[in-house]
């Protein structure tokens, strides 16, 4: 049963529409409900007739009227008549006082509307996308608060959802690094047991160094003959890359084949690298626990056997010494390369092995990729390659939905990828750490008398939501410019508002509870019937009623500035009703329990789309 108004008066519409028009009424024809522009004439309008006037060679006020002839709002809104038709052919509706009051009443149980799906599907969602060795920067903010937010709102849909945080743990790189620590340990300048991310990070960077011969550079040497001295720097320096890289290929090798004492080093690295990406996630308020690493080196046992099925299959074929799929019988022009010309495996192979995997074995119904969208082509490749393997397909023989969220970069405030002032990459870590003391100084000014531990825990969760919603606020494709200032804001779009918005109802209920000794709890037992007398009232609930439609929304479009923008909108219309509609000075007690019921059921739905979002509610700001 649906309690948004919307929805209900589609349906109304759309019936009306085929009654009216019959065989003339485009199969895809669109009610387009809208709350109305004059609030005077009604709380939402129909704009079908002007594109069906155009489509039908009519005019739209003609089709407007024998829409309304066949229109029937029994139970929902007032009668419509001639007199409901603005304009060229906009069609008013205004809902009755008692539907109104209804849908309201049905929406305020603890599920708020959300029913249980028909059929629950199972998700699988990619996200975060940490490395071994490396530290969290910026770059995985996205692909982490994004990817949760989504899996949170599968979860909330009633689904069954499997986060993936796809590991980058295996290959050359990783070796390096490996065959790196390693000689560090053994020489004694690093201690395995006190082992941290930082000195990861810092042989990571340094085994790359050390395995790039400077080629180049002596080719330019030997050419224009630069002196015994640089060649000798040169030779040296390309054989000592050399030499360390033949070890990198040795320790992947060792890796390869299960050798007891190199894979130990390597599960200490990973080990090191998991903590704090878990510590990280966890401070994020994102769910990403250990049980989801599905790291490349879980795939690698299963690459040559996707290889070999590829081949089997006829859709492998060689190009110039690779193998490749091609695609352009689905309209993808590039090939999808799955193994180099010298034997070695891709991201694309273990990408098409995780497809394999989530569907056939996780039961994926549909999978999504939180990743950034310069990887577009890359997923457009795999998707259609999954495709056509059959690595896709369910046990009901239908192919599962694979989706691709896409999101844009973060941008400093000079409009370029957000980085140090040496060029680097912004540390997670020290991003939220920042967040954190900048949030704490703010309610500080604004808030003295706040308790130091109690002051420290709300700085924490100001500061940690600010962040998020800052990157959920904007539209997931585009990039968005990352301002401490602008996210950290008590007004306007900013994470901080809608917390004080809900610490502002709560604040209500402890005023309540000590003026007339009434609970949220009291009020909820005593169900009082909604007054929706002033426009404020009216506003809010058919706000409040929209919930259920924004969650499906976003669900179906994966995109969480869609909740984001609802929030806002709700704590705004709030704020409006609180400012005209007294509720703890109310002129009677009716009216106050009417309105303690409406700040109630606005309070929970702020509540439960701020933890949807993934972010923190406070009792006190």
């Amino acid at each position: 049963m649906t309690h948004d108004p919307v929805q209900i008066l589609r349906e109304r519409f759309l019936a009306a529409m085929h009654a009216a028009l019959g065989d003339d009424c485009p199969a895809d024809a669109d009610p387009i409900i809208a709350p109305s522009r004059n609030a005077d004439l009604g709380d939402f309008q129909s704009n079908a007739a002007m594109p069906l006037g155009k489509r039908l060679g009519k005019k739209p006020r003609e089709v407007a009227e024998a829409i309304v002839e066949h229109l029937d709002l029994a139970g929902i809104a007032e009668p419509a008549d001639a007199s409901s038709i603005a304009g060229p052919g906009f069609i008013n509706v205004r809902l009755s006082p008692d539907a109104l009051a209804g849908l309201l009443d049905n929406l305020d149980t603890p599920q708020l509307g959300i029913g249980t799906p028909a059929k629950a599907e199972t998700i699988v969602v990619d996200l975060c996308g940490v490395n071994l060795a490396k530290q969290m920067h910026v770059g995985h903010l996205r692909a982490t608060v994004i990817g949760d937010t989504l899996a949170r709102i599968f979860e909330r849909q009633g689904h069954k959802v499997f986060r993936q945080n796809h590991v980058g743990d295996w290959g050359l790189p990783i070796a390096m690094v490996t065959a790196r620590i390693g000689d560090l340990a053994a020489s004694g300048e690093i201690d395995l047991d006190a082992l941290t991310l930082d000195d990861l990070d810092n042989a990571y960077r340094a085994a790359q160094k050390q395995c790039a011969p400077d080629r180049r550079g002596l080719d330019a040497v030997n050419r224009f003959d630069l002196g015994p001295k640089a060649k000798a720097e040169l030779e040296e320096q390309v054989a000592g890359a050399e030499a360390a890289l033949e070890r990198a290929k040795q320790t992947l090798i060792n890796l390869q084949s299960h050798d007891e004492a190199t894979v130990a080093l390597w599960q200490r690295i990973a080990d090191v690298t998991m903590n704090e990406c878990h510590a990280v996630c966890e401070r994020l308020h994102a769910t990403v626990p250990p049980d989801s690493a599905a790291g490349e080196s879980t795939y690698r046992d299963e690459l040559a056997g996707v290889v070999d099925d590829l081949i089997g299959q006829g859709l492998a074929v060689e190009s110039d010494g690779a193998l490749v799929i091609e695609l352009k019988d689905v309209g993808i022009k590039e090939p999808l390369l799955i193994r180099k010309s010298d034997g070695g495996f891709l991201y694309a192979t273990t990408d098409m092995a995780g497809i394999r995997r989530r569907v056939q074995k996780l039961g994926a119904d549909r999978c999504v990729y939180a990743v950034d969208a310069r990887q577009g082509l890359h997923f457009k490749q795999v998707f259609a390659g999954a495709l056509k393997a059959g690595y896709a397909k369910k046990a009901d023989g239908t192919d599962a939905s694979l989706e691709h969220a896409a999101f844009g970069t973060v941008l400093g405030e000079d409009n370029r990828p957000f980085k140090t002032r040496s060029g680097e990459n912004v540390k997670l870590a020290d991003l939220l750490d920042e967040a954190v003391t900048r949030a704490e100084a703010q309610i500080l000014e604004k808030n003295p008398g706040l308790a130091g531990d109690e002051r420290k825990s709300v700085a924490e969760a100001v500061g940690i939501s600010a962040i998020k919603y800052a990157d959920l606020s904007s539209d997931r494709v585009r990039d968005y410019v990352f301002s401490f200032d602008r996210m950290l804001m008590f007004e306007g779009d900013t994470g901080p508002y809608l917390l004080y918005a809900l610490v502002r109802i709560k604040s209500i209920f402890r005023k309540a509870q000590e003026q007339f000794g009434v609970t949220a709890s009291d009020i909820a037992s005593m169900r009082p019937a909604f007054a929706l007398d002033a426009p404020e009232e009216r506003a809010l609930a058919l706000t409040i009623l929209q919930y259920s439609s924004v969650i499906d929304a976003v669900a179906d479009a994966l995109k969480p500035h869609l909740l984001c923008s609802y929030l806002r909108t709700l704590a705004e219309d709030f704020s409006r009703f609180f400012s005209q509609c007294p509720v703890l000075k109310a002129p009677d007690e009716a009216t106050r329990n009417a309105r303690l019921r409406l700040c109630d059921l606005a309070g929970r739905t702020l509540e439960d789309g701020l933890t949807t979002l993934g972010l923190v509610p406070v009792e006190r700001m």
